[in-house]
């Protein structure tokens, strides 16, 4: 498949409300190779897709059953549902972990109920499991080493050590915030990546112009939430 991939951000989500199955089919129709998705738990650790921790007038979803969730809350998926509305395509799954959030999950449950529900489906789904936090996709690679595993980070890292960080700890990927990829920086970046043997797939980019500068810096995928802008720059 031509590179650089086009990854729709928590699907097409100019196009319908973003984590939805509908986005995720929008996506697909637009052309996108893939999605990238977020994935949370609720009380009785059903994966479910949500960016933040609860939505804005609901509670936080790891703190009710997912019988709740479902019922207030129908809009909200399960990962098994994305995955089959995605079959056949990319799926980034996002885990979201973070320490200062309310749902934070120090004891990695959610990344052993990703790779047990992956692992329970088959092999047909395409899944790259990613995260801002560091323990959770290490948690994720100790358990499934087969499972392609990739760190997120933002603007500010350094670049030249996320690199090497994340080729010692076994991940495949590097998910760099695209502010953080000036011409000059992202070019040794990439290049470096791509020597350690990890893919560079770059977020949040929407603007044909940074679309077209980040296929030419060579990376491996391109997270956007207009992917028919990106199919359309990339001369798909």
């Amino acid at each position: 498949m031509a590179r650089p991939l086009v990854l729709a951000h928590r699907g097409a989500r100019r196009r319908a409300p973003e984590n939805t199955l509908e986005a995720f089919a929008v996506a697909r129709d637009l052309g996108a190779d893939g999605v990238e998705l977020d994935v949370r738990r609720t009380a009785d650790g059903v994966l479910v897709l949500h960016h933040d921790p609860g939505p804005t007038d609901g509670p936080v979803l790891a703190t009710v059953a997912h019988a709740e969730v479902a019922a207030r809350f129908p809009a909200i998926p399960t990962l098994d549902a994305a995955l089959d509305v995605a079959a056949g395509l990319l799926v980034n799954v996002e885990i979201k972990n973070l320490p200062w959030e309310p749902d934070f999950d120090a004891s990695e449950s959610v990344a052993d109920a990703v790779v047990a529900r992956v692992r329970g489906r088959g092999a047909d789904d395409r899944v790259l499991v990613s995260s801002f936090h560091l323990p959770t996709i290490d948690r994720v690679h100790e358990r499934a080493p087969e499972l392609p595993t990739a760190y997120l980070f933002m603007v500010g890292t350094d670049l030249a050590a996320v690199v090497d960080l994340a080729a010692e700890h076994g991940h495949g990927a590097l998910h760099p915030d695209v502010r953080a990829l000036t011409d000059a920086a992202g070019a040794d970046f990439v290049a470096r990546a791509h020597e350690r043997g990890l893919a560079v797939n770059v977020w949040t980019v929407n603007e044909p112009a940074e679309i077209a500068r980040m296929a030419d810096l060579g990376v491996d995928a391109i997270v956007t939430d207009v992917p028919d802008v990106a199919v359309q720059v990339l001369g798909r």
